[in-house]
């Protein structure tokens, strides 16, 4: 059965294309099949996934063009497969807004029926339509958090917007977890707001830290995860360690 994960935060640099991409490329390696839907129009889990985005077809396509969801699925260098995204969703979040379209992705998902063990959805870093669209569609929620004051407001926002959509029926989406990451453990203040996780989150906070890695940093570069571009950094064998405890909350809770 197709797990659909949200990987979701209003606030922007905090990892969470980052998670995206590297997570999708650890799920892959266990030989699970992945979907990665890019659903932000900077597109940069696209670059990261070494897609041409200028020669893609993305949702764009498939809303205004009747493009089949299947023609808009590529393969990563890391094995798992994309749909892209680009500029042009920029008009699709308009337009499913105007459209009083809501929930259009998670219908051509369903009617697609992609054989998928895990879909993986990496949002804009704004809390649009778009972002709404992939908490309609998951079934899950993963939330990256850099471990500063100011992300823990943005966290209690989202988990509220993500209950108000379950209360009304309109989702069976629930947070899955919480990510700490671009974590440096000497600094005082990471420490601190990682306590304060641990303190009121406990059942939510993964006990993988990801790590503040040059090498994660590089690897989009390159047009690929850094499990596959530097498989033995710290910052990938956080991602294949965070794949596990994923795998585990999942499949054998």
């Amino acid at each position: 059965m197709n797990k659909i994960i949200a990987i979701a935060n209003q606030k922007g640099g905090v990892g969470k294309t980052t998670t995206a991409v590297n997570l999708a490329a650890s799920l892959a390696a266990t030989n699970r099949k992945i979907l990665l839907i890019d659903l932000d129009p900077q597109g940069n889990a696209s670059t990261a996934a070494g897609i041409a985005k200028n020669n893609s077809n993305t949702l764009y396509n498939h809303y205004f063009e009747g493009v089949d969801l299947n023609k808009c699925i590529y393969k990563s260098k890391d094995q798992y497969d994309v749909i892209p995204g680009g500029e042009e969703l920029i008009a699709l979040e308009v337009a499913i807004r105007n459209d009083n379209n809501q929930g259009f992705l998670l219908k051509s998902i369903n009617e697609s029926n992609l054989q998928f063990d895990y879909t993986i959805i990496d949002t804009p870093p704004t809390l649009n339509q778009l972002t709404i669209e992939g908490l309609f569609s998951a079934s899950g929620t993963l939330i990256p958090l850099q471990c500063e004051y100011y992300s823990l407001e943005g966290v209690t926002s989202l988990m509220q917007t993500i209950q108000t959509i379950s209360n009304k029926n309109m989702s069976s989406n629930r947070v899955i977890g919480i990510i700490r990451t671009m974590v440096d453990m000497r600094n005082n203040l990471a420490k601190d707001v990682s306590d304060e996780l641990e303190k009121h989150f406990s059942s939510l906070v993964f006990n993988t830290l990801i790590p503040r890695n040059v090498k994660l940093a590089e690897a989009p570069s390159h047009g690929m995860s850094g499990i596959k571009y530097k498989p033995d950094s710290y910052g990938a064998k956080a991602y294949l360690s965070l794949a596990g405890e994923l795998i585990r909350k999942i499949e054998y809770a």
